[in-house]
């Protein structure tokens, strides 16, 4: 008869791959809802504050008027970016950026690292959690905080350290206002806020390392700083791939609250870097386009590195994040 489907004449490779799959499929949604009613805060929230706001990125390529809107703005391609790379501080700005990402990257990093085998090794369990607690106050501490703590002790007048240096027969230094001593106070006190908080993750990958390959590099032998070399650290080399993939893809993605908050006319020529430039562009200057260009190319100098650094730890450690 007419409209009838002759069920044999589907072939059974159709059934077999597109129907029991998806059948499969939703079943196992239906059995775990519960779960993924779990997950759909996280995705609302990514969806209004992460992927929503992409919306505005467009314009980057437009001459933004709050009057004419996005749509109604003229299209100007990659004007923004060109006018961007043929400022006079171009160069200056991405010096200071990633002269403070690197070597932020470069003390901070192994830092948690070796406090954590460090921690990992003592045996007086009061003693460990006191050092534990100890190490990790201080990521508790706002950025705000850390500044005006940073602005009281290195205070020319009142703060101890210029008091201890005039007691051993020096003059007062002005740290907050030196551009040489931007970078070092920032990485200082970014590595004693964070170190502690990082160092749980690799302490938590410590504890996972089986008791019994200890036992059977003490059976052979190896003293204490040989099993942390060939037991401890081969153990963890998964973890600190992926955090050290994670960390240079985001080497363009300075803080910018602390290097605001610590940044000054005197040590302008250091502390100027991309987020401070957007945030004096874009919000100071109302140029909303030039500065959401800014972001838009820091952004994916980011992703080209997490991209390019994950491939290649990828073939050199069969490590990666995908």
């Amino acid at each position: 008869m007419k409209g009838r489907i002759n069920v044999n004449s589907i072939p059974s490779e159709v059934d077999l791959s597109l129907i029991k799959p998806k059948r499969k499929r939703w079943g196992r949604v239906k059995r775990d809802y519960e779960l993924y009613l779990f997950l759909l805060p996280i995705i609302i929230l990514y969806l209004v504050f992460k992927y929503y706001p992409m919306y505005g990125v467009q314009i980057a390529f437009k001459d933004f008027l709050p009057s004419q809107g996005i749509w109604g703005s003229e299209w100007v391609g990659f004007k923004h970016f060109i006018d961007f790379f043929n400022s006079y501080n171009f160069w200056t700005i991405m010096k200071n950026t990633l002269s403070l990402s690197l070597l932020s990257l470069l003390f901070g990093f192994p830092a948690p690292i070796i406090i954590a085998i460090m921690l990992n090794q003592m045996l007086g369990k009061s003693y460990k959690k006191f050092l534990q607690t100890v190490i990790y106050a201080p990521h508790f501490i706002s950025t705000v905080v850390l500044v005006g703590m940073l602005n009281v002790f290195l205070s020319p007048n009142s703060g101890i350290v210029n008091h201890l240096i005039t007691w051993l027969g020096g003059n007062p230094v002005l740290f907050m206002a030196d551009a040489g001593w931007f970078r070092p106070l920032y990485i200082l006190s970014g590595i004693w806020q964070e170190t502690g908080f990082a160092t749980i993750i690799y302490l938590a990958a410590l504890a996972g390392v089986n008791p019994e390959l200890h036992e059977a590099a003490t059976m052979d032998g190896a003293n204490k700083w040989k099993r942390i070399l060939n037991v401890d650290i081969p153990s963890i080399l998964p973890t600190i791939v992926i955090l050290l993939i994670l960390a240079l893809g985001n080497i363009m993605s300075i803080g910018f609250e602390k290097a605001f908050l610590m940044q000054s006319d005197l040590n302008y020529a250091t502390s100027n870097i991309i987020p401070t430039y957007v945030y004096e562009m874009g919000i100071q200057k109302a140029q909303y386009s030039f500065s959401t260009a800014v972001g838009l190319f820091n952004s994916l100098i980011n992703i080209i590195l997490i991209f390019t650094v994950n491939r290649i730890a990828k073939k050199l450690t069969e490590t990666s994040l995908w």
